[in-house]
């Protein structure tokens, strides 16, 4: 029998005998100042914005936009220079400062900013030169912009030359700069970077340390989310589906969180050494392991009849374990007994129908999860801001690169296909020539039709090609662009034009602050999605533009500028689809073999591991791997649009549910695998068939995405993983559990992995077990396996008969061909929790209510009765500020109240018994029963709690 992700996680914590690399736990371990502490206001914003990077990138515009302003008009004063000329090349400066340069050492900042103005001083003097031959000045506009794109390849200060290169051409030709002043705007220039360097350092110095505080932080956030939404789907009372999908989008936020901080950790100077970084990697991998599980065993419990005073006991425990204090998040053990106390209470009742004992299963694994949980936070507490007691077995190595502060997606992709091409004869400096050949051939086309609408704002086409090439891999994503292009230049124009006739004519020094705003909030919202940047953009253009435009001729601007960008997006875009192109399919394929290899590297390291327990090998690492394969997965059917021939399609969101659920198995078998095991010969050879055998399916599956020819085969290594198990005899123990449990992991994703093989035409049959095979099924494929056992099962098993009736169909519409076979859907394909946030909602199982739930549901609609008291501790004899939630005897979560002064009032409660757990900024939770008796009036209640433990 197979096992659900979440049975995986009750043994996350690392095995007895690798425990030799963490600290012994301290009952109260300090948080970092930035990660630990109560709730807060701005938390919002952390999640929204792990470490920070969006606000930073806002900041970052505003100082170096400011400065380059300001030094440039002093410049002109200073050099007798024209005041626009000065303040054109100061805030050129700034702007690509800002946006151009975003280095996490002082050291590389102070080499890239003070190198921008070589550059771009060089090309003014050519372009001041060339501006009587309207030929050669376009020609040469069209090679700079091709030559940034080819020095993109060469690292970030090549792309930074090739940038400045192209605004110096463009400056140059847009403000008509006479020769005899190049000299003079060099110096403008050089002090205007010199005058950046100066302000980014002293006030937005790269802090990577505290940037990835303020990941963790996040992390600390969001999980705070998944148990709020845990207690949200335990309520009797809630919509279950609206639940579950707020369950699966905070396990979703969560995930992506862990992610961007394992792609933090690679960064220059952010964790002091590579073992440190390690044993941080290890320790957040192990509490995320715990939050998926319990969030994914609540999505089962919200959908089975919990007991009253069961579920009782979650939600107060969940809410303790919400608001408790990183500091003490030893807290979290005695809420996770009360889970397992009222479920052992269950299980011993015989009375107990199946559905309340699976339920007080599945609440009893997370009583066991929440130890976990406590142990895996006060070990990365630890280490989050003291030095590690003892070295990590294998220092850390990068398995997550980030772009733009997020999980690199169809990037990466491109880089491997263009990396993996083997070219021949002039061919092979294709993948150097590809975009400068896209972009030289558009802008070649571009600009005859651009300058025939407007000689002077040709460039505007240009300026299409550019940012429709930068940043972007598929036809989608150009396509995507194009459309949040077009809506932010409306937007923008609109909110532009308005603040123009606000602010009216001749009023400079609101017209840069505008500008300056303009720039900064788009730096902000250009991480979240490009339009806001396009909105900030025109804001500031239209306030440029409304210094040399009559205000009637605004209109007529913008929709040209609008006309010619959009003329330069197109043409790049067919350009890039007919020259030497990388189709949208191929970028698909070769995502899908990235994730694949992710999974043969893992599965390679579980069997070096169990091979050799001193081999260097890092599971979690590798897990984390496939993480990062399957988000750019997802990245690649993202498209705005559905094209014709594109990715996305009607089973898109069953694979991705099939492969969601493949992740949520990889990570929990890299965290039961990390145990030292000593296996006879036989069974060793047994364990080496195994996984030689999982390999080779990997292998086959991964010929089939690089040939693109049907054929293969999947060989499903289920049987033999039941028949290791039960010749095992270990004795029972951590080590022999956790064995066991990595075995069914190992099964369960072998199981799904093969129907997703099957959906994508391979066939599939089982291994034998004996000397000669087993009798094989209909069409070739093996005998149905047995029907699943457990709601747990049944859970997979949706998602891989969803996959299944997908391909059934598609083989239907092909022309003139019949359905291939297809043999029965895998049936031991565990994992009722394991689809994660991406698989389908499963089919709601209806759960009568009883009379009692039905008359608790009337009584709650007519509350009188007020309960007021005080809040107070030694600390704070004047009274305590908390927040106080209600919990009533069905588990319902009643709403909360916030105690000022030391004083609160919580009106609306009905006769019965009900848990009041408060929690503040200086203090750990606590949790009182209240028994109303009243049918109205008002009672008193006082609670003294306990100062948080320093």
């Amino acid at each position: 029998m197979t096992t659900s992700a979440t049975e995986a996680t009750e043994n996350t914590a690392p095995a007895p005998d690798r425990d030799e690399g963490r600290p012994p736990r301290t009952g109260g371990a300090v948080a970092p100042r930035r990660v630990g502490g109560p709730r807060r206001w701005w938390d919002w914003v952390l999640a929204a914005d792990p470490g920070l990077g969006q606000l930073q990138s806002g900041w970052r515009s505003l100082v170096a936009v400011s400065t380059g302003l300001a030094v440039g008009y002093g410049m002109s004063v200073a050099l007798t220079l024209p005041a626009m000329l000065g303040m054109m090349v100061g805030g050129m400066m700034g702007l690509m400062s800002a946006f151009a340069i975003a280095e996490n050492t002082p050291l590389r900042l102070t080499r890239s900013i003070l190198w921008m103005p070589f550059p771009y001083s060089a090309v003014l003097p050519l372009a001041a030169w060339l501006h009587q031959d309207r030929a050669l000045e376009l020609t040469l506009m069209v090679t700079a912009l091709a030559v940034t794109f080819f020095l993109a390849r060469f690292g970030s200060l090549a792309l930074l030359t090739g940038m400045m290169l192209f605004n110096s051409f463009m400056v140059g030709m847009m403000a008509n700069i006479p020769l005899n002043l190049c000299g003079k705007l060099f110096v403008v220039a050089v002090v205007s970077s010199a005058a950046i360097l100066a302000a980014r350092l002293l006030l937005c110095c790269p802090m990577p340390r505290e940037d990835l505080l303020r990941t963790q932080r996040a992390f600390v956030v969001e999980a705070r989310r998944v148990g709020d939404a845990a207690t949200a789907a335990l309520d009797p009372d809630a919509d279950h589906d609206v639940a579950i999908k707020r369950m699966r989008r905070s396990l979703r936020r969560l995930n992506i969180t862990t992610v961007t901080i394992d792609g933090r950790l690679a960064q220059p100077e952010v964790a002091a050494d590579p073992h440190t970084a390690e044993l941080l990697h290890q320790y957040l991998f192990d509490a995320e392991l715990a939050l998926q599980g319990i969030g994914q065993a609540v999505q089962r419990l919200a959908r089975l009849p919990v007991p009253q005073h069961l579920r009782e006991a979650m939600v107060v425990a969940l809410v303790v374990a919400r608001d408790t204090p990183l500091g003490r998040a030893d807290a979290l053990h005695p809420a996770a007994r009360l889970i397992q106390q009222q479920a052992t209470d269950v299980l011993g009742d015989r009375n107990a129908s199946p559905d309340e004992a699976e339920a007080a299963v599945l609440a009893r694994r997370v009583g066991h999860l929440l130890d976990s949980l406590a142990d895996s936070l006060a070990h990365w507490l630890e280490l989050g801001w003291n030095a590690p007691r003892a070295r990590a077995k294998v220092p850390f190595q990068p398995t997550v690169a980030l772009e733009q502060n997020r999980p690199a997606g169809t990037g990466a992709v491109a880089r491997r296909i263009a990396a993996a091409q083997e070219l021949k004869g002039w061919r092979r400096v294709v993948p150097y020539v590809r975009v400068p050949l896209h972009a030289a051939v558009a802008c070649a086309i571009v600009c005859p039709i651009t300058d025939a609408i407007d000689p002077r704002r040709f460039y505007w086409g240009l300026v299409g090609v550019m940012i429709t090439l930068f940043g972007t891999n598929t036809t989608h994503e150009r396509l995507r662009k194009l459309a949040h292009r077009m809506a932010g230049t409306v937007v923008g124009a609109v909110v532009g034009i308005w603040l123009l006739h606000v602010i009216g004519p001749g009023h400079i020094y609101p017209t840069l602050l505008v500008i300056v705003a303009g720039l900064t909030l788009g730096a902000w919202g250009m991480q979240r999605q490009y339009a806001y940047w396009v909105v900030g953009l025109v804001m500031a253009l239209v306030q440029l533009y409304g210094m040399s435009t009559p205000y009637s001729g605004m209109d007529h601007l913008l929709g040209e500028r609008l006309l010619d960008n959009g003329i330069g997006i197109l043409v790049a875009t067919a350009c890039a689809a007919l020259i030497f192109p990388l189709s949208t399919r191929k970028v698909a394929q070769e995502a899908d073999r990235g994730y694949v290899a992710a999974l043969e590297h893992l599965v390679t390291q579980v069997h070096e591991r169990w091979e050799d327990p001193e081999a260097p090998v890092r599971l979690r690492g590798a897990a984390r791997g496939v993480d990062a394969a399957l988000f750019q997965i997802r990245s690649v059917a993202r498209p705005l649009v559905r094209m014709p021939l594109g990715v996305r399609g009607r089973g898109t969101e069953n694979r991705l549910a099939l492969l969601a659920t493949a992740t949520a198995h990889a990570r929990a078998l890299a965290a039961s695998a990390d145990v030292d095991i000593d296996l006879g010969p036989r069974l060793t050879g047994h364990v080496e068939r195994i996984t030689q055998t999982f390999l080779e399916s990997l292998r086959a599956l991964d010929r089939h995405f690089s040939t693109g020819e049907p054929g293969g085969t999947w060989v499903r290594v289920s049987p033999l993983v039941r028949e290791l198990e039960s010749q095992l005899r270990a004795p029972a123990g951590p080590r022999a559990d956790r064995l066991h449990t990595a075995l069914r992991e190992l099964a369960a994703l072998d199981e799904v992995l093969a129907g997703y093989a099957e959906g994508r035409g391979l066939r599939t049959v089982a291994a034998s077990t004996e000397p000669r095979p087993e009798p094989a099924g209909p069409h070739g494929h093996d005998r149905a396996a047995p029907a699943p056992a457990t709601p747990r099962e049944r859970r997979t098993q949706e998602v891989l008969a969803a996959w299944a009736a997908h391909t059934r169909q598609a083989d239907e519409r092909k022309p003139g061909g019949l359905p291939a076979p297809r043999g029965p859907v895998p049936a031991h394909a565990s994992q009722a929790a394991g689809a994660g946030a991406a698989a389908p909602a499963p089919v709601a199982v209806p759960v009568a209510r009883t009379d009692e739930t039905a008359r608790g549901r009337a009584a709650n609609t007519a509350g009188s009765v007020v309960v007021s008291g005080s809040l107070q501790c030694p600390d704070h004899p004047a009274g305590c500020d908390a927040w106080i939630t209600v919990v009533s005897a069905r588990g319902k979560r009643q709403a909360g109240c916030r105690a000022v002064g030391g004083r609160y009032r919580i009106s609306g409660l009905e006769p019965g018994t009900y848990t009041l757990i408060a929690a503040g900024s200086s203090h750990a939770p606590r949790a009182e029963f209240l028994t109303v008796s009243l049918t109205e009036g008002e009672m008193h209640h006082d609670m003294r709690l306990h100062p948080a433990q320093r």
